[in-house]
């Protein structure tokens, strides 16, 4: 499905029948009615029935093949709800005393990452938290940007955000959409697809040539105080959550990709409070 596919999808009346909710995520992962039955060990012909409202699926049921399409766990609650059952999936606050746990692990994974900067962020690229080091980074942003919520794709393409800072615009403006369109065709979720297209017409360089082969990851180089800083970039998230907030909250870390920007790291890091 590509990106208009899904936007116009996402915008019409949503299926209320479980039946359609399921033949909607099938045919978005590409599935036919053969492969989804195969691989959750039941017959074509009931799920046949059950997309056509034949029949209706058991509780079990309906997680199995939620899982099988590897759909998230915002979405498993809609199909359960459909299904006539109640959510499964709770979604908590972060300060939330349940989480005390998995907020500590956020918390030292961004401490630990100084002198270079980390953050993390919702499904919709808000920013949750960060650690010291990214602030300065974005000096001179005007206040609209930094506003709550912090949305960082639009502060990245944003021509009062970072994008006039960034050196390599055209091949990073590319890969961050590149991963927003994964993203909108792994989920279908209306807000990002809206994202995606307020992105898209922000008019950005096109790509003078392929990308060197002496590259091992696409750097994100930002002119900062009179130099270019370089980072390379991880991306954590955690691996077996069944609360909605930690399945879609993920950390990006960002690595110095050469020793000028681990230099200017450490000596910023050092004037800081």
């Amino acid at each position: 499905m590509n990106a208009h596919a899904a936007t116009a999808r996402a915008e019409r009346t949503q299926p209320l029948h479980i039946g359609d909710h399921l033949r909607e995520w099938r045919q978005r992962r590409h599935l036919s009615q053969l492969d989804l039955a195969s691989d959750a060990e039941i017959s074509a012909r009931h799920l046949s029935f059950v997309e056509t409202g034949r029949a209706a699926p058991s509780r079990e049921m309906v997680l199995k093949l939620a899982e099988r399409l590897e759909v998230p766990l915002r979405e498993r609650n809609v199909l359960l709800v459909a299904a006539g059952f109640a959510p499964a999936f709770p979604q908590r606050s972060l300060d939330d005393p349940a989480l005390k746990s998995a907020r500590q692990a956020i918390d030292l994974v961004l401490k630990a990452h100084e002198p270079n900067p980390a953050l993390a962020y919702d499904r919709h690229w808000n920013l949750v938290t960060a650690n010291r080091m990214v602030a300065p980074l974005l000096e001179g942003v005007p206040p609209h940007l930094l506003g709550q919520p912090l949305n960082i794709m639009r502060l990245a393409f944003h021509p009062e955000g970072l994008a006039p800072r960034t050196v390599n615009l055209a091949e990073w403006s590319a890969h961050l959409l590149e991963r927003l369109h994964r993203q909108c065709e792994a989920t279908a979720d209306p807000e990002l697809l809206k994202l995606y297209q307020e992105l898209k017409a922000y008019r950005m360089p096109a790509r003078s040539g392929p990308i060197s082969a002496d590259n091992v990851a696409i750097p994100f180089k930002l002119r900062h105080n009179g130099d270019v800083l370089s980072f390379i970039s991880t991306t954590m998230v955690f691996g077996t959550p069944v609360d909605i907030t930690l399945q879609e909250l993920a950390l990006e870390t960002f690595f110095p990709a050469d020793d000028l920007t681990a230099e200017r790291m450490r000596k910023m890091a050092a004037k800081l409070p």
